[in-house]
């Protein structure tokens, strides 16, 4: 059973993401290629920083002069890190396409294997059974492929690394061993370094849902004594875990916290950016429903569907809920009401601070309003709290499912629980992500000739100026970085800094006046009037900037929009002048 669940959450996941093989530099996740493109820069510059000893979590590469502190962003320094080789050795384009898959099927994989050796074990006693282990595959393959996991795989190497909180609950359990404090916190406490470096939001969800979940376990009093008595124990192991966690993640915390180009909170609305009450009912588009024609766009974009559960699955979760409790004795009582509370808790919190329902927002205010200006909530997108309700109620699915098949009911109910198992799960079947053609790196950059026009370490743009809308300057960043060819900086870039209203981030720099012309030019493709002013400007900023060389290739991959290269072209030429054809670009040297 266990190498047959392997097997297919690999080829589930290879399903998936069976878009990008074919051709992984060639090809893009069509909804969130930006994301795809700052994902391999940071796999690219993870690897560069491990082998010439810079800065993992700060860099002059990007956003020339002001650099860009990648603690704050998702800076992902254990993937670039542990997969460094991989990502030498076959670029950082296929290597995010493994790490793609690889989270997508270490989900399923880890949470089968929490619920069939933990989770399912410990309420029957029995250890593995093969029907335990046959509800923790339904189970754990619902939430390893579920909904949000599937969506956030739109480019979102953090998001879709749902592997790590299984493993974070199974050491969190393990805290109350008696008399293995100390090992047990240290394991945990390096886990969570190691969440916080991938998915740190992801880390902060999971804390929020252990408290939760044992607060309210704990409270029940069929358990309480069993609650004291772990206590000690699990006290003193998280004071390890705090202890070693931080030891290890004391510069990067610092970095973020107190290091240069930070800011607080981000520049996403949390209205915007909060769950709609109906898309819990609603199916997700990358699905089986969806690819029916029973999508919803209720989702503020594709790459947020954090609940989309169906209503198909949302009646069997209730009903599976009171098979449950009606069967349960005093003490796994106190395990479903732990569940029910923090389902509750965190659908609410998903809804964020005002009430919208079918896309219209109202003014009804919600809890989530007197979090939001917390530290740490004022980073968090609370619709990502959604994600949090695909696990537990997995976990319910599960326990069900093997009450069910440990002692079945009469054979009329028997078919119609396994109907309804299926009419809830096969509708969220995933489907492949939608991916798109995109430009190829250009041969100036793939061929090593940009050497001969930038100096070591100097500035090179292209056209338009790299942006989460226009992320290819980044990509040509990672190719030479990754190949060895040495480094050139850019103007601008997709990141988080500072910038935003009221100090809060914002995607990429400030704005100058060249940039934002350059930019207008590239979505619209009218060309304005150039006179001196302009041309003064350009000068200034691409003084500013250090630029040594603009670039403009053939073909430009917009993230969002056709980019208009002719007009760019145009432009560019009544801003500095004729270019020079070197290779497959035309290359401008900025005016002195």
């Amino acid at each position: 059973m266990d190498l047959a669940a392997v097997a297919a959450a690999v080829l589930l996941a290879g399903w998936v993401t069976s878009g990008l093989w074919p051709d992984p530099a060639a090809r893009a996740i069509t909804v969130n290629s930006s994301d795809q493109a700052l994902f391999e820069w940071l796999l690219a510059y993870g690897a560069h920083a491990l082998t010439h000893g810079e800065n993992p979590f700060f860099t002059h590469l990007l956003n020339v002069p002001d650099g860009v502190n990648l603690a704050v962003n998702t800076s992902i320094t254990v993937y670039a890190v542990v997969f460094a080789p991989l990502t030498y050795l076959i670029g950082p384009p296929a290597t995010f396409a493994v790490l793609l898959a690889g989270n997508l099927a270490g989900s399923a994989i880890a949470w089968y294997w929490l619920l069939s050796r933990v989770l399912l074990p410990g309420r029957t006693g029995a250890g593995v059974t093969p029907r335990g282990q046959v509800a923790a595959l339904v189970a754990g393959f619902f939430i390893g492929f579920a909904p949000s996991l599937v969506s956030h795989a739109n480019g979102h190497l953090n998001w879709s690394a749902g592997w790590l909180v299984p493993l974070l609950i199974w050491r969190v359990l393990k805290l109350r061993e008696p008399g293995r404090w100390l090992r047990n916190g240290l394991i945990l406490g390096v886990l969570v370094a190691v969440a916080f470096s991938i998915a740190a939001e992801g880390l902060f969800f999971t804390a929020l849902a252990c408290g939760v979940f044992l607060g309210t376990w704990a409270a029940a009093p069929a358990v309480r004594a069993e609650a004291r008595a772990a206590l000690p124990s699990l006290l003193r192991g998280l004071a390890v875990t705090a202890a070693t966690a931080g030891a290890l993640l004391a510069y990067p915390l610092w970095m973020h916290f107190l290091g240069p180009q930070r800011f607080h909170g981000t520049g996403f609305d949390p209205v915007i950016h909060a769950e709609d009450i109906a898309a819990y009912g609603a199916f997700p588009q990358r699905s089986l429903a969806g690819l029916a024609g029973l999508g919803t766009s209720l989702a503020p974009n594709p790459t947020e569907e954090n609940s989309f559960l169906g209503l198909p699955l949302l009646a069997l979760a209730v009903a599976c809920f009171v098979l449950l409790w009606r069967a349960a004795d005093p003490g796994h009582r106190a395990t479903l009401r732990a569940l029910g509370v923090s389902v509750a808790v965190f659908t609410v919190l998903s809804w964020g601070p005002r009430v919208k329902i079918f896309g219209e927002h109202t003014d009804l205010p919600l809890p989530y309003a007197l979090l939001g200006h917390l530290p740490v909530f004022n980073a968090a997108l609370p619709a990502r709290l959604a994600m949090v309700v695909s696990p537990l109620l997995g976990i319910l699915l599960a326990y069900a499912a093997l009450l069910l098949l440990t002692d079945p009911p009469p054979r009329p109910r028997r078919l119609g629980w396994a109907a309804g198992y299926a009419a809830a799960l096969l509708p969220l079947l995933p489907v492949p992500l939608l991916t798109v053609e995109r430009a190829p790196v250009p041969a100036f950059i793939t061929s090593g000739v940009w050497r001969e026009h930038v100096s070591p370490g100097g500035v090179l743009t292209p056209l338009p100026l790299t942006l989460d809308v226009s992320p290819d300057g980044q990509r040509w960043q990672a190719y030479a970085l990754a190949d060895r060819q040495g480094e050139f900086a850019i103007p601008a870039g997709f990141f988080l800094g500072p910038g935003g209203p009221g100090g809060r981030g914002r995607i990429g720099p400030v704005p100058r006046p060249t940039d934002e012309l350059l930019q207008q030019v590239a979505r619209t493709g009218v060309v304005p009037p150039i006179g001196e002013a302009e041309r003064a400007a350009a000068r200034e900023d691409l003084r500013y900037w250090r630029v040594e060389a603009v670039v403009l290739p053939d073909r430009v991959h917009g993230a969002k929009f056709p980019i208009h290269v002719d007009a760019l072209r145009q432009t560019a030429t009544a801003l500095l002048g004729p270019p020079t054809r070197v290779a497959d670009v035309d290359l401008w040297r900025p005016p002195t």
